[in-house]
């Protein structure tokens, strides 16, 4: 097990730059497989979770240590009050700055599990795609930020204007209309051995203290470091 980077920690919260490749919760199959609730613990005594990040996404989590933090962080994740930044590789041609997409989605929505868009049984959702560089050969460093929680949200609402992150071999693009074509990731792209989505911030008002507000930053990991400066800024 890689080392965990504490990013911050006092009575009420502990913030940690999650690893790629380690669950957060118990796994429902599997409970002997390691799991950061259990782990963390063993230093920082009982742990509650307010969110989640996938097992091969890496960056900010947060924990709550105490039950009080943990309703109050909760009421603000129900409230959309907490804001998560994501940074993600992907490909193809990206002409504007900022693309928004407020397509439903319905968890579980076909034979692969996958979160889907679904305009009739899906539950509004928004994300915002936001533009950092381009990357050398047609690859692009993207911002996601997710206004509603939904599993594999940012996976979804990216493949469904026609663009994939670079290692999700679940989430393939598909074009919606003539304006979002389809940009497939092409036969040589780099080997990434997970999908390159990392959570870059979250912001968020301090439980014991409501009108404070506390951004935690995680830096990137080595693996994503290493393949944006390995592609390079066009």
């Amino acid at each position: 097990m890689e080392h965990i980077e504490i990013l911050y920690v006092d009575e009420d919260i502990l913030a940690i730059n999650k690893p790629a490749g380690i669950l957060t919760i118990p796994d429902g199959y599997d409970p002997a497989k390691p799991f950061l609730t259990r782990i963390l613990s063993e230093q920082y005594g009982r742990l509650w979770t307010v969110h989640r990040l996938d097992r091969d996404t890496s960056g900010v989590l947060l924990f709550a240590r105490n039950p009080q933090a943990h309703r109050a962080l909760n009421l603000q994740f129900e409230r959309h009050q907490v804001q998560k930044i994501y940074h993600l590789v992907t490909y193809g041609h990206w002409s504007q700055t900022e693309i928004e997409v407020n397509y439903p989605l319905k968890v579980n929505g076909d034979r692969r599990h996958r979160t889907v868009v679904d305009f009739t049984h899906g539950k509004p959702a928004r994300t915002v795609f936001r533009r950092i560089c381009a990357l050398k050969n047609g690859y692009i460093l993207l911002e996601a930020q997710p206004f509603s929680g939904y599993t594999h949200q940012i996976r979804a609402h990216l493949t469904s204007i026609g663009f994939q992150i670079l290692g999700d071999s679940l989430y393939k693009p598909h074009p919606v209309s003539e304006n979002h074509p389809s940009n497939p990731l092409p036969a040589d792209a780099p080997i990434f051995e997970r999908v390159a989505l990392h959570a870059f911030t979250v912001t968020f008002f301090h439980p014991s203290q409501p009108s404070r507000e506390v951004t935690v930053i995680a830096p990137y990991p080595t693996d994503f470091s290493i393949l944006v400066e390995t592609l390079g800024q066009k």
